[in-house]
């Protein structure tokens, strides 16, 4: 299985859903980097279950161990382990999904690949699986804002039918937590709620994009060809459970523009060359142009929905399923904190690329 993430800033993560926890080892993070638990917990506890009404009621704490890697509160240069414990998983509850595969989850192709399957909550498949990645972005985040000031952020900018407006370069973390849903338009954010509480209510389930601004990204991040920054933003992103679409800057818009409409017109800045508008989302020829890297990812409706489903046997017969558990009716709001992650992981790996590159004098 595809485990491990990254070149030189490198992730291996670990543990199923049901398991008795999951966790991360951390590659390639630079030696004196002050961290603590608390820095990874920050972003764990927006990760978690249980949050808001809006969300799986599972009971999680989530507490953050880290086993390795640090001395009197900073990196030593060796792999960072960190192991979060599974409190509150209840196995039996996913007994009645044992012989049968669940629509639109990883059940048949988990079994056409491997010849078994946990079927307790998806196993690896489960969304419990980004704690890992949740918790080596925060190493990621702590390493980017004290070498490079970048910060990233992400929020929901549309549930089903419900699209926000928000102006990406001055949207701030506070107004983005300010409200369950994670989206920082407070209109949109009540009907976002509503539409999730009614799905609920419904049996069934939600979609929706979440939106990712990462600032003061410099120019030079990125390689040809196939490592190319957005290239690799889109194999973290789709990486995510539920991912579905990705795209950065105007992204799939731009098929309604002209080359004159889209393109970014260099101006003189105080420092070099700007661009006048950013409509590649801060990439260009697959290296970042020093802009604001902005991109989207669409996330589909939760697979686990009350209501019930034509599926089939292991045994190819015919049955009817009504999922039965503690489910997110719409995976938008914790997806935030996942997006963030994988973004963190992608730029501080071309971060320390570009460090590798630029190694001689002159």
């Amino acid at each position: 299985m595809g485990n491990t993430f990254g070149t030189l800033f490198r992730i291996s993560t670990w543990g199923e859903s049901h398991g008795a926890g999951i966790g991360v080892v951390v590659d390639g993070c630079p030696p004196r980097l002050p961290l603590t638990a608390e820095d990874l917990q920050h972003d764990l506890d927006r990760r978690r279950p249980g949050q808001s009404r809006l969300t799986t009621q599972r009971a999680e704490a989530d507490r953050v161990e880290i086993l390795s890697g640090i001395f009197e509160g900073r990196t030593t240069g060796g792999p960072v382990a960190v192991l979060v414990r599974n409190d509150d998983a209840r196995s039996g509850a996913y007994d009645h999904l044992k012989d049968l595969y669940r629509p639109s989850h990883a059940d048949f192709t988990y079994d056409a690949k491997y010849g078994n399957r946990d079927w307790r909550g998806g196993g690896r498949s489960s969304a419990r699986e980004t704690i890992g990645r949740v918790a080596a972005g925060a190493i990621a985040r702590r390493l980017l804002a004290e070498v490079a000031g970048i910060e990233v952020l992400g929020w929901v900018s549309r549930v089903h039918d419900v699209v926000a407006d928000v102006d990406t370069g001055s949207v701030t973390f506070h107004a983005v937590e300010a409200d369950p849903t994670r989206c920082p338009d407070p209109l949109a954010a009540i009907a976002m709620a509503q539409a999730i509480d009614a799905a609920r209510r419904d049996g069934d389930s939600l979609g929706g994009i979440v939106t990712c601004v990462a600032r003061g990204v410099p120019a030079g991040l990125g390689t040809p060809v196939f490592d190319r920054l957005e290239a690799d933003l889109a194999k973290g992103m789709l990486s995510l459970p539920a991912s579905k679409g990705f795209d950065v800057g105007a992204g799939f818009d731009a098929v309604s523009m002209t080359g004159r409409q889209h393109n970014d017109a260099f101006v003189p800045g105080p420092s070099g060359p700007v661009t006048a508008t950013n409509r590649s989302g801060g990439v260009q020829g697959g290296i970042s142009t020093g802009d604001d890297v902005v991109f989207r990812v669409a996330f589909k409706p939760t697979a686990t929905i009350a209501s019930a489903q034509d599926t089939v046997t292991v045994d190819n017969e015919a049955v009817s399923l009504e999922a039965k558990g503690r489910h997110d009716p719409c995976v938008l709001p914790r997806a935030v904190p996942m997006v963030e992650a994988m973004a963190l992981l992608v730029l501080a790996d071309h971060w320390l690329r570009q460090q590798a590159v630029n190694v001689l004098p002159f």
